[in-house]
């Protein structure tokens, strides 16, 4: 009985380190993210870094977001075209599948697969280059890593993932017009005037702020881990399966309050408008 009170305490205790270190985590991280941003406000990122950076994010994920982005749409037409169709509602398919990509599919998955490919390889590289004492060689250069390494790979993102995501969306509407009207039948005059009425602009400002966001996410998040790493290649492989896994969680953690955020901002200039 006398080694019950520490044997019962331990799960407490483990508990308890568990959330400090947690808080710990997020106190750093929110610090890095104001260095990252008063980095880019303050002094813009050299021109072969930024450039760079735009390549690797921008460039080199074309093909990834073309894929994914046309498949998408294809897979929305299969899955919702035989439901439509018995209810007679079929010319309608297009209002659905496009306004579902333009404001949630397209950002979100999009940044997923970003997260995966764009995120992890910038975490592994970063946290090679520490590991390997290259960030304490630019800090002994009198070069701040943070606005060096950092500062390009963040504003890439923010800046460069909604230009992917407009490609997914594009490919997505290809690819969902093209089952729908080549496969099953259904008249494109009517599938793209319903489009026409149901999808505004709203929706594809809506998807854009989400991906801007998802973007700036994903590229402090990478940078983070990446910086911060264990050393080893076995702290490399580390810090890009946690920049992946944060990235995603935390892009749905955004996407659900930037819906609720934006949903109801253009309810209320609706209203305004409406006042007006």
């Amino acid at each position: 009985m006398a080694t019950a009170g520490p044997v019962r305490a331990r799960p407490i205790s483990a508990l308890g380190e568990r959330a400090v270190h947690a808080l710990t985590l997020l106190g750093d991280f929110t610090l890095f993210a104001g260095r990252a941003f008063r980095s880019i406000i303050r002094r813009r990122p050299a021109r072969h870094t930024l450039l760079s950076s735009f390549y690797k994010v921008g460039v080199r994920s074309v093909p990834v977001i073309v894929i994914t982005g046309l498949f998408i749409g294809m897979v929305m037409a299969v899955q919702t075209y035989h439901q439509f169709h018995r209810v007679g509602m079929a010319t309608r398919l297009g209002s659905i599948i496009n306004i579902t990509i333009v404001r949630e599919l397209g950002p979100v998955l999009a940044a997923t697969m970003l997260a995966g490919r764009v995120g992890g390889a910038m975490a592994a590289e970063l946290a090679t280059m520490k590991i390997t004492e290259q960030v304490d060689a630019l800090a002994c250069l009198g070069a701040q890593p943070i606005h060096y390494l950092a500062a390009p790979r963040v504003l890439a993102c923010a800046l460069l993932i909604p230009l992917l995501t407009i490609l997914a969306d594009f490919m997505g509407i290809l690819g969902g017009a093209l089952i729908c009207t080549r496969v099953y039948g259904i008249e494109a005059h009517f599938y793209w005037q319903h489009t026409a009425a149901f999808v505004e602009t709203s929706d594809v400002v809506m998807g854009l702020v989400k991906a801007m966001f998802f973007g700036a996410a994903i590229g402090l998040i990478s940078c983070h881990r990446g910086l911060f790493s264990q050393p080893g290649a076995e702290g490399v492989g580390r810090a890009a399966t946690e920049a992946f896994v944060a990235s995603f969680v935390v892009i749905l953690v955004l996407d659900f309050f930037l819906t609720i955020l934006l949903v109801g901002l253009l309810q209320w200039l609706g209203t305004g408008a409406c006042a007006l």
